[in-house]
């Protein structure tokens, strides 16, 4: 019968080789060690990348609804805008034509018309048109 035999290492046959086999053996190991904290690294690199980019993405998405929200917003007031600015062009129009009758009244009657203008308060609201009166109030403690 035959038997298998083990192959023979250099340090089995030879102490001078136990020491550089020990010497290989520690360096593979410590190689090995080095790979792991490697890959570990990388796993955690990758892990705080993927988190990044999902709170880069809620925070795009919080953004983009701003946006959206603020356009409408902008889109609103742009026509109401515009509305106001048509009316101010058409009560311009109507003044000039009052204004208008008015000197043709005064040239036929030979009147002068005096009509004071009437201030209007939407026009300076820094200016109130009532009196300021200051505000008492009472605490029953």
């Amino acid at each position: 019968m035959a038997t298998v035999q083990k192959p023979m290492s250099s340090s089995d046959s030879d102490p001078r080789y136990a020491n550089i086999d020990e010497k290989k053996r520690k360096r593979m190991l410590s190689n090995r060690e080095s790979a792991r904290r490697s890959r570990m690294k990388k796993q955690k690199l990758l892990e705080d990348l993927v988190n990044e980019v999902s709170a880069l993405q809620k925070n795009n998405t919080q953004i983009c609804e701003k946006i959206k929200f603020t356009t409408q917003r902008f889109v609103k007031m742009e026509a109401s805008n515009s509305v106001l600015k048509a009316q101010v062009i058409e009560l311009t129009e109507s003044l000039q034509s009052l204004k208008s009758m008015l000197h043709m009244v005064e040239d036929v009657s030979g009147y002068e018309v005096d009509i004071p203008e009437i201030p209007d308060p939407l026009m300076k609201p820094w200016q109130l048109p009532c009196a300021t009166q200051p505000i008492c109030s009472t605490f029953d403690g």
